[in-house]
């Protein structure tokens, strides 16, 4: 059975020392700047708030992995070297790299650190993670949400590195890595800008019927009516009329949370080595909610324990929860 770590968001240095201290075996962060796919106002880390917060958190026992998980575009790969360079200085336990560059400079540099092939890399054949290990050294490999248990089985015996996989959080069907929606509303890129749907670019309008529309870059990405939640307009998950459907629909996926708490001992069977909890962009509240949550169900397990899990639909996006692809593809 393998050591089910749990890997925890840290969007902030208070989620960050939130998340030690409810139990996160590992946190993962990233600068305030494009080398990571979280890149909005008022999140991450200056370079001496990650040094505090490595020193947080070694103290407690808990690693600090860092998020190096964009694309360079031409010409600027410069800002992703000084990072890796950095990371390397403050002691960080990892890095979760997407680009072949990146992942390239970093084994040939600093051949001592650990790498991690991000979900961003789109990595979901035995053949495509054994290049990476092959090439640059990877030690461990978070798996797309495409997947159900027995094809990850399969992966784990394939592979030579080990497998992190993502338990909770934004549900994400679009190919990783590979999404060009909000780029092409807003002229930022979620893989190289590390911004899926800007701030900047969003607006909200109340209505004389009491609904609220949500619009990104001045186009309505969806209408909530008035005892609604509106929700952060993302395209993929936006509401939009069509033809046959006048009344609207979601042409790419619903808002829903992924949650896989009832799957954790089949994961773990399967050979997953690491659980991850997306959700850098979320509150300190979530952070702890969610972690305690599954740190108390993981404990469970790994004493043969039967897991209580705790309800946790209050967190998840729209009040709606699933277990996606990991059971069995529904592809609709």
């Amino acid at each position: 059975m393998s050591l089910a770590e749990l890997i925890c968001p840290a969007g902030t240095p208070a989620a960050l020392r939130t998340a030690v201290d409810a139990g996160a075996d590992a946190v993962y962060c990233g600068f305030q700047d494009a080398t990571n796919a979280r890149n909005f106002p008022g999140l991450n880390f200056t370079p001496d708030e990650l040094a505090e917060a490595v020193t947080y958190a070694h103290a407690r026992g808990t690693k600090v992995l860092l998020a190096l998980n964009t694309y360079p575009p031409a010409g600027k790969v410069d800002l992703w070297r000084q990072a890796a360079d950095l990371g390397v200085r403050l002691g960080v336990d990892a890095f979760i790299v997407a680009d072949m560059g990146v992942a390239d400079y970093i084994a040939r540099t600093h051949p001592q650190a650990r790498l991690h092939l991000s979900v961003q890399a789109a990595a979901s054949s035995p053949e495509a993670i054994r290049y990476y290990c092959e090439h640059f050294g990877v030690r461990r490999v978070v798996l797309p949400r495409i997947l159900t248990i027995p094809e990850i089985r399969q992966i784990k015996r394939e592979i030579p590195c080990e497998i992190e996989t993502f338990i909770f959080g934004n549900h994400g069907l679009m190919v990783e890595g590979r999404c060009s929606l909000t780029n092409y509303l807003t002229g930022q890129s979620t893989n190289m800008d590390g911004v899926c749907s800007p701030a900047s670019d969003v607006e909200y309008a109340r209505h004389e019927d009491g609904a609220m529309s949500s619009q990104l870059a001045g186009f309505t990405i969806d209408r909530f009516g008035p005892q609604e939640k509106a929700g952060y307009p993302t395209i993929c998950k936006g509401r939009y009329t069509a033809p046959h459907r006048p009344e609207g629909y979601y042409a790419f996926e619903e808002p829903v949370s992924l949650n896989l708490s009832r799957l954790l001992p089949d994961l773990i069977e399967a050979g997953v080595h690491a659980f991850k909890i997306e959700g850098r962009q979320r509150s300190k509240s979530y952070v702890r909610g969610v972690v305690r949550a599954f740190r108390a169900a993981v404990d469970d397990i790994r004493a043969g324990r039967q897991a209580n899990m705790a309800d946790l639909v209050a967190l998840t996006e729209g009040q709606k929860q699933t277990q996606g692809a990991f059971e069995t593809k529904k592809w609709r």
